[in-house]
C-alpha cells in the first residue's frame, strides 16, 4: 500500500472523526457553467430557447441517447436535466475527495452496438475497459485455503474452476451457453424496435395497420442464430441460420421454460454444484424483488447476457472515468450536432394546448419552452402521474400506473478504501497491486441459491437480509484514476432490502449504518481486514434512489423485470410503442419497452417514433 495514501485515508478518518466507517456524504457538483464548458467544443448552447422542436425532460442515458438521434435526424432538441449532474442513474460522483464513484450503475455491457456505432461515442471520449476473467465466487468452508469459483471468457480455463466442484457441470457449462447464446439471438432483434402495436392492428386507420405489420418484422427476423443447444456451434456467436425464425420455433418449448419458470428449476436441470448454480442465478434476480424459485426469473438473467462488448456477446466491462464518462459522451455527440444540454432545469409539468396535445413544459422557475413534441426519460409514474395532469388520461391508464410493481431489493453501498480486500480463497500480492479477480463482479453470500432464498424470504417480512447477495466491484483495479495512488473505490450492489421497513419504520441513519455494518461483517469473513481499511461510505436504500434519481421504489429499472411488465405490457397495454395517451408525449426511459439496464435501446427506439410522427405532423 502506497504511503500516500496511507497517510490520505489518517487524514481523512480524523477529518470525519472515525473509529468506525462513516455515512457522511460530500456530493461533486457539477456546475452548470462547467457543464457547458465541457461542452461548449460540441456545439451546446448557454441560453436556453423558449422554443425548439423537441424536448426531452430528463438527462439520464436514455434521454440523452434520444436527443442526440432527434438532433441527428435535424429536430431542434433541448434536453433539461433536474440534477446538477447529467446522466441519471449513469453518473460519476467525488464522494469522498479524490474518489470518484460510478455511484449508482456501475457495469456496462448493454448499451446496443448501433449507438456505440451511430453516435460515434469512441470519438466523443467513450473507452471502455472489458473484464477477463469477469466473474468471482469465494466459497466460505473448513478446508484451508478455501476454494473460490473464477470465471471468464477462456472456456477450458472456465472448465477447470468449475471441475473443482463438479466434473458433470464442467462438461455440461460449454453446451449451456451455447443454449443461452441462442435464446438471446431469438430475443436480440426485438430491443431494438417498437413493441407491435396490437390494437392498431385490429381496428387501426390503414396507415395505423400498415405501420403495426411493419413492426412485425422483429419478430420474423427473432431466431436468427446458429442452433442453440448444440456444442458444435461458436458459444453467442453472430452466425446465421438458413431460416431466420425456424431456431426460435424449434427451441420454442425449452425457450418458454426458461422465460416462464424459476431459475432455480432451470439450473437445476443443467448442473448440480451450488456455488456455479448461485452465481449463475444472481443474475437472474439481480436489482428485482425475486428469489431464485420465483417464476420468470429466467427472462431477467437473460437481460443480464443480452449485451456485448468488442463484438463479445455477454461480456460487461468499466467505463474508463466511470459510468458518467458515458453520459458524457452521449452528450457531447448530441452536442455536437446542435441540441442544447442544460443542468439544474427542473420540470414542473408539461404543457398541454386547448386539444390535449403537449405543447412543451414548464419550469420549476417559471419558464416555459414551447416545443412540438415533448419526451419523457423519467419513470411513467413521475411522467403520468405528476407531470400531466390526470384529467387528461384514461383511468385505466392511470390504474395501470399505480399498480406497476417497483419494488426494489437493492442499497447500493460506495465505499472508499486504503487497500485492496486480500480474500482467504486468493490472499493478496505482496506489493499489493491487484490480481486477476479483483478486476470481476465478486459475489459473496452465495455458495448456494437457499442462500439467495433465505435472503429473500426475510425482506419479504421488512427485514433487510441478515446475509445479504453481494455483488462487489473494484473499478479502479482497472482504472486507477479514480482513487489516490494505493488507494481504490468498491462499489456494493446488495440485496434484498425492503423499500419499507417492518412495521412502517423509516430508513433512518441508524438503520441504513446497522444494515451497511451487516454487509461490511459478511465481507470480513471473506476477506479480514476489509473493515480497517474504509475510509468512507454512501448508503443508498431504496428511498433514496429514489429520491436522488427518480427510481420509483428504488427500482432501478423504472418497474420489475416481469412477464407482466414486459413487451405488450410495459408500461401498459396499448401504450407499449412509446406514444402515450397524450398526444405529442413520448415516454423514452426505462419504464418503456425493453426495460431497464444502460442499455439506450428505449432512447433510440422512442427517437424514431417521434421523428415519425414529427415528421408526418410537418407534411399536414
Amino acid at each position: 500500500m502506497a504511503g500516500h495514501c496511507v497517510a490520505m485515508a489518517a487524514g481523512l478518518r480524523a477529518r470525519l472523526g472515525m473509529g468506525c466507517p462513516s455515512c457522511c456524504l460530500w456530493d461533486w457538483h457539477l456546475s452548470p457553467g462547467l457543464l457547458g464548458a465541457r461542452l461548449a467544443h460540441a456545439g451546446a448552447a448557454g441560453q436556453l430557447q423558449r422554443e425548439y422542436d423537441a424536448v426531452v425532460i430528463g438527462a439520464g442515458h436514455n434521454g440523452l441517447v434520444a436527443a442526440a438521434y432527434l438532433q441527428r435526424a435535424g429536430v431542434r432538441t433541448a434536453v433539461l436535466e433536474k440534477r446538477h449532474v447529467l446522466g441519471g442513474a449513469a453518473v460519476t460522483e467525488e464522494i469522498v475527495p479524490g474518489f470518484k464513484f460510478s455511484r449508482a450503475s456501475y457495469l456496462l455491457s448493454l448499451l446496443r452496438p448501433q449507438i456505440y456505432a451511430e453516435l460515434e461515442l469512441q470519438r466523443h471520449g467513450l473507452r471502455v475497459l472489458p473484464r477477463d476473467p469477469y466473474s468471482f465466487t469465494p466459497v466460505l468452508e473448513s478446508r484451508r485455503p478455501p476454494r473460490s469459483l473464477l470465471l471468464g471468457h477462456d472456456m477450458a480455463q472456465t472448465q477447470r474452476q468449475i471441475a473443482q466442484f463438479s466434473e458433470k457441470d464442467a462438461q455440461a457449462y460449454p453446451e449451456y451457453e451455447a443454449f443461452m447464446g441462442g435464446l438471446v439471438s431469438a430475443l436480440d432483434p426485438l430491443l431494438d424496435a417498437p413493441p407491435v402495436d396490437t390494437a392498431a392492428l385490429g381496428q387501426g386507420s390503414l396507415f395505423q395497420r400498415l405501420r403495426a405489420l411493419r413492426a412485425l418484422q422483429p419478430l420474423l427476423r427473432s431466431g436468427t442464430s446458429g442452433m442453440p443447444g448444440d456444442p458444435k456451434q461458436p458459444c453467442r456467436s453472430h452466425t446465421t441460420s438458413p431460416s431466420p425464425g425456424l431456431a426460435l420455433v424449434r427451441q420454442l418449448p425449452r425457450y418458454y421454460e426458461v422465460l416462464t419458470a424459476p431459475i432455480s428449476k432451470i439450473l437445476d436441470q443443467w448442473f448440480e454444484s451450488e456455488p456455479l448454480k448461485a452465481t449463475l442465478a444472481t443474475d437472474a434476480v439481480i436489482g428485482a424483488m425475486a428469489s431464485p424459485h420465483t417464476p420468470g426469473s429466467g427472462y431477467v438473467l437473460l437481460h443480464h447476457v443480452m449485451g456485448e462488448l468488442e463484438g463479445r456477446r455477454g461480456a460487461w466491462g468499466y467505463v474508463a472515468g466511470g459510468m458518467g464518462a458515458l453520459s458524457q459522451a452521449i452528450a457531447c455527440a448530441a452536442a455536437a450536432r446542435g441540441a442544447h444540454i442544460f443542468a439544474e432545469k427542473m420540470v414542473c409539468h408539461v404543457v398541454l394546448g386547448k386539444d390535449g396535445q403537449a405543447q412543451g413544459v414548464l419550469l420549476q422557475d417559471g419558464t416555459e419552452v414551447r416545443s412540438k413534441v415533448v419526451l419523457s426519460n423519467a419513470s411513467p409514474q413521475i411522467t403520468f402521474l405528476e407531470l400531466v395532469p390526470q384529467e387528461q388520461l384514461p383511468k385505466d391508464f392511470v390504474q395501470r400506473i399505480r399498480q406497476t410493481d417497483t419494488r426494489s431489493p437493492v442499497t447500493k453501498i460506495n465505499v472508499a478504501v486504503d487497500r485492496l480486500p486480500s480474500f482467504l480463497a486468493v490472499p493478496n500480492a505482496r506489493d499489493g497491486r491487484p490480481l486477476p479477480h479483483h478486476q470481476c463482479s465478486i459475489h459473496l453470500n452465495c455458495e448456494g441459491t437457499h442462500l439467495l432464498h433465505q435472503a429473500f424470504t426475510e425482506a419479504t417480512h421488512g427485514r433487510p437480509s441478515s446475509r445479504p447477495m453481494i455483488e462487489l466491484c473494484i473499478p479502479s483495479a482497472l482504472d486507477p484514476g479514480l482513487a489516490p495512488q494505493g488507494c481504490h473505490v468498491v462499489s456494493l450492489f446488495t440485496q434484498y432490502t425492503p423499500s419499507v421497513l417492518a412495521g412502517g419504520q423509516p430508513w433512518d441513519e441508524q438503520a441504513k449504518n446497522a444494515y451497511a455494518d451487516t454487509v461490511f461483517d459478511c465481507i470480513e469473513a471473506y476477506a479480514p481486514g476489509f473493515k480497517a481499511s474504509v475510509i468512507g461510505r454512501d448508503i443508498l436504500t431504496p428511498p433514496d434512489l429514489e429520491r436522488i434519481f427518480g427510481l420509483p421504489g428504488g427500482n432501478i429499472f423504472h418497474g420489475g423485470m416481469s412477464l407482466d411488465q414486459l413487451y405488450f405490457a410495459r408500461p401498459a397495454p396499448s401504450y407499449s410503442g412509446y406514444r402515450s395517451p397524450v398526444p405529442g408525449l413520448y415516454l423514452c426511459g426505462s419504464g418503456a419497452h425493453p426495460g431497464g439496464g444502460v442499455m439506450g435501446a428505449a432512447g433510440r427506439n422512442a427517437a424514431q417514433v417521434a421523428l415519425e410522427d414529427f415528421r408526418r405532423l410537418r407534411w399536414q
